[in-house]
């Protein structure tokens, strides 16, 4: 079991950088799959980025609306899983959480946010263009 706490969220100006991290504690960390997703007001909770779990190698699976511009990693020493934000724009305007998942399957399959146990309280992000 592990309990994700995200941090790093604030406001920012369109075009500029923010990283996220989220501080997993608990045991295992290395065996799973982290998550990032957003929501922005009135819409659905959506899936942003993927990293697998250690062992796997560490693939990673993005969303269309952030690839190239977002990019996860993970430090297994540290039980953190990072977002690199770069070239933000209004839209990236949410709140983004971090979620925690065991089990197998195509990274493709861990874009659905069923697959995730654990879930963080979430850290607003707010880009002003």
């Amino acid at each position: 079991q592990v309990q994700p706490v995200e941090s790093g969220g604030g406001l920012v100006q369109a075009g500029d950088s923010l990283r996220l991290s989220c501080a997993a504690s608990g045991r295992a960390f290395s065996s799973y799959n982290m998550g990032w997703f957003r929501q922005a007001p009135g819409k659905e909770r959506e899936f942003v980025a993927v990293i697998a779990w250690s062992w796997s190698g560490g693939s990673t699976y993005y969303s269309d609306s952030v690839k190239g511009r977002f990019t996860i990693s993970r430090d297994n020493t540290k039980n953190t899983v990072y977002l690199q934000m770069n070239s933000l724009k209004s839209e990236d305007t949410a709140v983004y959480f971090c979620a925690a998942g065991t089990g197998s399957g195509a990274l493709t399959t861990w874009v659905s946010s069923h697959r995730y146990d654990y879930w963080g309280q979430g850290t607003q992000v707010t880009v002003s263009s």
